[in-house]
């Protein structure tokens, strides 16, 4: 296969580490004239385009964006498919929002053209937002978790998802067993996963609608092919860390229910985590687990203010989610912009490095993909976005008066959207173009 090269040529940013570990300065790398050289779906070269044009053959294609900013592309740690068609439905919290809008509108599932519909709206949407790589749940219907991955497999994307496991404290239509929901869980695992840029996660929904014996064989299927994905959700509602509390009395709370199990561990995301305790972060941390902090749903459903100043202080992965339905928006700007305010609530301040951090190489490391994925070193797979400042009027107005690529970043968090979006490529194709 002959070598395909290609150089894009803008404004190039990306992180490198975390700034609460090694400060905002020594965070990131900005080009404010850089170049990104693309072979065959990878990174081989990043750095100043008076630097590095010199090095390339003269024939070379070159692509060069005006006033636009080249990034890494956003990682999203937690998202539902069948959930796409009732994003932004009204009025209730966690549990009763469930029960009214969430199962019916993962009943149709069952329907195999309407997932595949579902599937392909649930894949541009991701990538007009900018969104590379997602963490993603089907619903119980294993051909949920076909046709999502069906329709990434195309487009050669990295994305991980799993059926959700349900075998209790749902409406009859929408649940498993614990064996069915082992067999048909392995039987995905086998399809999909490690094929091609594709992963698979064992889903179990939450521990209120899990028997024990469903999370048992959880645990299982985790034992059995040691680099699968866990997720679930913990900690979100207080009305449910309750029920949880009835329902596990014998466990110590939330996490332990889940520790208990054998779901803890390096390739775990736990969804929320609004109102863990210190202890609880402490074993996350320990064991390697990642939470992923859904701003605009936790605000959305009422579900209370994530404290990333505690997950900083154990050292916790955290990555960002979008939660489409429960949160409101695909786009990981318009959930940074929540996630500002979150932070403000609580007299805490988040850096737009800090920010960039958690769309990307946070992302990728809660993920454990940060040798593949959340940054522009060379060696990466060559999944980036072209971020435009003219997208709307008043971006290129308020973007005329920055001063600093941290201003220029902190404003299109703020006042950037699927609009600000003008490209975005995974491995080195281009997969969206506005």
């Amino acid at each position: 296969m002959p070598l395909t090269r290609k150089a894009y040529r803008a404004a190039i940013l990306h992180s490198i580490a975390d700034p609460a570990e090694v400060g905002i300065e020594a965070s990131y790398e900005y080009f404010e004239d850089g170049l990104l050289v693309v072979d065959n779906g990878q990174i081989s070269a990043l750095g100043h385009a008076s630097e590095l044009l010199a090095s390339l053959p003269a024939d070379i294609e070159i692509t060069h964006y005006q006033d636009a900013l080249i990034t890494p592309g956003f990682i999203d740690t937690h998202i539902h498919l069948p959930q796409t068609g009732m994003v932004g439905a009204y009025g209730e919290q966690l549990l009763d929002w469930l029960n009214t809008y969430t199962f019916p509108c993962e009943s149709q599932f069952a329907d195999q053209a309407h997932a595949e519909e579902v599937a392909e709206i649930f894949i541009k949407e991701l990538l007009r937002n900018g969104t590379t790589t997602a963490l993603v749940f089907g619903s119980v219907h294993p051909q949920s978790v076909n046709a999502f991955f069906e329709a990434a497999q195309k487009l050669d994307l990295r994305m991980i998802a799993g059926k959700v496991m349900m075998d209790r404290n749902a409406p009859d239509y929408l649940t498993d067993t614990a064996e069915s929901s082992y067999l048909e869980s392995k039987a995905l695992i086998e399809r999909w996963h490690g094929k091609g840029r594709l992963h698979y996660a064992v889903t179990p929904r939450f521990a209120p609608t899990s028997t024990p014996e469903q999370l048992t064989l959880a645990g299982q299927l985790l034992g059995e092919y040691p680099d699968l994905y866990m997720q679930t959700h913990i900690s979100e509602n207080l009305q449910e860390v309750e029920w949880v509390k009835e329902l596990f009395p014998e466990r110590k709370g939330y996490l332990d229910v889940y520790d208990h199990y054998q779901l803890l561990g390096e390739r775990s995301v736990f969804a929320h985590g609004v109102h863990l305790c210190d202890d609880e972060c402490a074993r996350l941390a320990q064991t390697g687990s990642a939470v992923a902090f859904c701003p605009t749903s936790n605000l959305f459903l009422g579900s209370g203010l994530f404290n990333l100043p505690m997950a900083e202080k154990h050292k916790l992965n955290v990555g960002l989610g979008t939660d489409v339905g429960g949160g409101t928006s695909f786009s990981l700007l318009q959930t940074l912009n929540e996630a500002y305010k979150v932070m403000q609530l609580q007299g805490a301040r988040l850096s737009p490095f800090k920010s960039l951090y958690l769309a990307t190489l946070g992302g990728a490391r809660a993920l454990r993909l940060e040798e593949r994925i959340g940054t522009l070193q060379p060696g990466t797979d060559a999944d980036f976005l072209v971020l435009d400042y003219n997208a709307t009027p008043l971006l290129s107005y308020r973007l005329k008066q920055s001063k600093s690529i941290a201003e220029t970043l902190f404003v299109l968090m703020t006042l950037g959207d699927d609009r600000t979006v003008a490209q975005t490529y995974a491995a080195g194709n281009l997969v969206h173009q506005r």
